[in-house]
This record gives structure tokens, sequence and C-alpha cells, in this order.
């Protein structure tokens, strides 16, 4: 499985790119066990407040063709606190 994200916004404006292959990374297994206990596939992000100060992450999972995007802000909302927690997974993993 092929894993990027993407970040946009902020105040300095700068774009982040991660990119994780779970195939081949020691992090991999770890990073598609905890798609698959959170049902990250399935789960919708909170609704995004609107400010360009905000950084804006874009998640991408693409599983044999299988494609999903999700994208949430950095805005301390409990209903993203999932994807932040799996960002940081992917961040250690890069």
């Amino acid at each position: 499985m092929k894993i990027s994200a993407t970040s946009s916004g902020g105040y300095a404006g700068l774009v982040q790119h991660l990119e994780v292959d779970t195939d081949s990374g020691p992090a991999g297994k770890a990073l598609e066990q905890a798609l698959k206990a959170h049902n990250y596939f399935a789960a919708a992000p909170s609704a995004a407040p609107i400010g360009a100060d905000l950084l804006r992450w874009t998640l991408t999972f693409d599983d044999a063709g299988q494609q999903r995007s999700v994208s949430f802000v950095e805005d301390g909302q409990p209903a993203n606190a999932p994807w932040q927690e799996l960002l940081a997974q992917i961040r250690a993993a890069a």
C-alpha cells in the first residue's frame, strides 16, 4: 500500500509531502494495522473550518488500485484526532 500526506496553508504557506510504501518500510505493517483497526477507509473527517492560516492535510491511500483521499485541518478538533494520530505515524515512517 502506498500512503501519501500533503499539507498546504498555514502562516508560511509551505507545502510538505510525505510518502510511505508499506510493503518496503519497517513501519509499514504497523501503519496497515492502524488503518484497519481504526477503520480509516470508512471514517469521515469533520467539517473543516475556513482560515488561510490553518494547516490543511490531504492523506491518500492507494491499496492495489483502490484509492481514497481524506482532508482535514490541524485545528485541534476532537473529530480530527484519529487523523492527527495517523499523520504522526506517517511522519515517523517517512
